[in-house]
């Protein structure tokens, strides 16, 4: 990809951009914008990043350039059947989570003076469907800033109303060469969503993004496209406007090192024999499928290390685990609810494969791993990741689960796994293969600077 632009680049370019982010009131989508925050501001951009008040303590140590990232508390608004004092999702249950939309939705009076005072060139922001016609009335330019893939946003967001079954099919146009298919389960859940409306504003969720999509000029995505780069080339002919690449998420190495007493249990296994299964954390399995998937690692015979929380309903792990299952596995299975240095992990050598619910963070992780990869998605844009992993990129192989209701078993987990740990096995080969060529192209040496030079080219070229 060329990114030398000297004898086309717009006046713009002398002069640094002046950029307000104004992300979701949830760490999940403050951090990803902070890392682009970053990212710009390494290139001489100033930033006025909008939060909650209270996340600063959060925020603060991932600004890599104070003198130039500036942070812009907001004060939450009331609202009642939110707690006092609510602030991101994490003060909230699930369920709670259109409240809180509803109460970021009444900053716009302040966000409305905060832009008029600031003038940015532009507005990054992710759920404010009513951000960009503001923005516009100023004469600042807004950008729909995606964390999620490209291939999600263009499966799921379409403009015509879905029932589950039409769910289930692609939508007009899309990309004959996708693997992405949904089951029943998937497609019913996604269809849920679609038709629920928000409390303040009768719109359901997807329609706010749906319409923050159609609004913006333009739309970014932390993606490249060498990976996704049918998605991009759909969303950009269904909406009409620029889609704009940041790249793909390469993690930062830690300079930390593994924890002891893991480094020490890990050190008795050999090479590539271990397998590591982490779902996040926030997900929590049900008792029935934490039970099938970690008989399904003691089904192995393979040593392995799960950190997972609880199950629902049950206060510790040792509560949940299946009648003799802790003197089966003794000294081979570790079954742990806490915090684990996940990165340093899979980055041990007898870790060989990697059991992940396909949050955004662990594939990337995963891929710059030499951790063959089983993908057991559990939420809406997890299934449709583990369709491009599995499917399109063929770096993994996913658990089979029922059509309906979408249960595993011990059986499909232990089969999943030995695919990709057997070495005579052809689909573990294929995916061996795949997952080495797709490591060394996202640790190729200036493939993240390329790509965000483009994306600060592509931004000056929308001032013109």
């Amino acid at each position: 990809m060329s990114t030398d632009h000297e004898d086309d680049k717009p006046n713009k370019t002398s002069s640094s951009l002046s950029i307000v982010m104004y992300p979701w009131f949830a760490m999940g989508h403050l951090t990803p914008f902070l890392h682009m925050a970053n990212k710009l501001a390494e290139r001489g951009h100033r930033i006025s990043f909008f939060h909650p008040k209270n996340t600063i303590s959060k925020l603060q140590h991932f600004n890599l350039h104070p003198h130039l990232i500036n942070f812009i508390p907001i004060d939450v608004p009331q609202v009642e059947g939110l707690p006092p004092g609510t602030e991101t999702t994490a003060d909230v249950p699930p369920e709670s989570q259109e409240l809180l939309r509803l109460a970021m939705d009444r900053t716009q009076p302040t966000i409305h003076s905060l832009l008029k005072q600031i003038k940015p060139d532009f507005v990054f922001f992710d759920f404010t469907h009513w951000l960009p016609e503001l923005a516009r009335q100023l004469g600042i330019k807004s950008v729909h800033f995606v964390i999620i893939s490209p291939a999600t946003v263009a499966y799921t967001l379409r403009k015509e109303q879905t029932t589950h079954s039409e769910l289930m099919k692609p939508p007009l146009g899309f990309p004959p060469s996708s693997s992405i298919k949904l089951q029943t389960h998937e497609a019913r859940g996604l269809n849920m969503a679609g038709k629920f409306k928000e409390i303040g504003t009768g719109l359901s969720f997807l329609e706010r993004v749906l319409l923050s999509a159609e609004k913006s000029d333009a739309l970014s995505f932390v993606a490249c496209r060498e990976m996704e780069g049918r998605y991009c080339d759909y969303i950009e002919a269904k909406f009409q406007k620029p889609v704009i690449l940041a790249g793909p998420v390469v993690p930062i190495q830690p300079s930390s090192t593994l924890e002891g007493n893991w480094a020490e249990w890990l050190n008795n296994f050999k090479d590539k024999s271990v397998i590591y299964c982490a779902f996040g954390s926030e997900f929590i399995l049900q008792k029935d499928q934490f039970q099938e998937l970690i008989l399904g690692f003691e089904k192995t015979g393979l040593p392995f290390f799960a950190a997972l929380k609880p199950p629902v309903g049950f206060d510790s792990i040792e509560m949940a685990l299946p009648d003799g299952f802790e003197e089966r596995n003794h000294g081979r299975g570790i079954v742990y609810d806490g915090w684990v240095q996940q990165q340093l992990i899979l980055a041990h050598p007898a870790v060989g494969c990697f059991v992940t619910h396909c949050g955004a963070s662990s594939l990337s992780e995963a891929l710059v791993s030499d951790s063959q990869i089983v993908l057991l998605p559990q939420l809406g844009v997890q299934f449709i990741s583990a369709r491009v992993m599995g499917g399109d990129l063929r770096v993994g192989v996913e658990v089979k689960k029922g059509d309906e209701d979408g249960w595993f078993t011990k059986d499909a987990v232990c089969e999943a796994i030995q695919l990709v740990m057997d070495e005579n096995s052809d689909v573990g080969k294929d995916v061996r293969a795949n997952h080495a060529k797709w490591k060394e192209f996202l640790l190729r040496d200036g493939l993240e600077s390329s790509y965000i030079d483009e994306f600060v080219h592509k931004l000056q070229g929308l001032l013109i």
